[in-house]
């Protein structure tokens, strides 16, 4: 599993790829099982939000949006 505060992840890096570039990125992913792009997922969800597993959640704040 993947250690909490081993990693640090820059958010302002910007790349641009070719398509051939692009399409090795998808074939690296298809390669790996479902719980390790799961698991990456979570860590690049949980890095972004600035959360651990630990964190609780918040029941209290909901929020409400009307589609038009």
């Amino acid at each position: 599993m993947i250690q909490e505060n081993k990693y640090k992840m820059r958010r302002n890096v910007v790349t641009s790829s070719s398509f051939a570039e692009a399409d090795d990125h998808v074939t690296y992913w298809e390669d790996k099982t479902p719980m390790e792009r799961l698991q990456a997922a979570c860590f690049i969800i949980n890095n972004l939000y600035n959360v651990t597993a630990a964190t609780k959640i918040r029941k209290d704040i909901m929020t409400v949006r009307k589609h038009l």
